[in-house]
């Protein structure tokens, strides 16, 4: 049996379509999907996916269970673990998680730049990173500590090469094409 989840409370709910959905110190924020986040996403996830081969996948907005039935989080991009197994829900769990990453909104900023940070420390989470849209940078977060911190913090300017340190290979993300705040297109 699994231990309760966040998401428990929206079995059974149908939920609007076009709608991004967490779950964040026990309430339910639905709020529409942004172009940047999209095309961030849209950029992104491929380069991911073409390195990893067999070695792991890429989930997209994907609710992922963690150990705390306060947070529930769908990340706008998680890498998953080579034979990481879905619970008896379907999902993943945290600790199938190799690297998260989130694109800032201006509805999301608090929780991507805080509450995320603490919450994906505390579970393990080997990297983080934000992409902030409005800076035009990529903090990457490594080295988490249990007490919801991570130890290394490097920032990567939109053009220049964002690489992922996952377990025993690195993926390296193209960043030239991503979207800055008022730059859509």
């Amino acid at each position: 049996m699994d231990a309760p989840s966040a998401w428990d409370v929206l079995d059974g709910v149908t939920l609007p379509r076009g709608c991004r959905v967490e779950i964040t110190a026990g309430k339910i924020i639905m709020a529409p999907r942004d172009e940047y986040r999209w095309k961030v996403a849209l950029r992104t996830a491929p380069q991911i996916k073409q390195q990893l081969a067999s070695h792991g996948d890429i989930l997209s907005d994907v609710m992922i269970d963690f150990p705390s039935s306060q947070y529930g989080y769908a990340p706008d991009l998680a890498v998953i673990a080579p034979g990481a197994e879905r619970n008896s829900r379907g999902r993943f769990e945290w600790h199938s998680l190799e690297a998260v990453l989130e694109v800032v909104s201006k509805s999301s900023r608090d929780n991507d730049f805080e509450k995320k940070v603490r919450l994906y420390a505390e579970c393990g989470i080997p990297v983080y990173v934000v992409i902030d849209p409005e800076a035009g940078v990529c903090t990457v977060h490594r080295r988490p500590t249990r007490t919801g911190a991570y130890e290394d913090e490097t920032e990567v300017p939109f053009g220049a090469d964002l690489v992922l340190p996952l377990a025993g290979r690195e993926i390296t993300v193209r960043t030239g094409g991503f979207p800055k705040a008022g730059e859509l297109g």
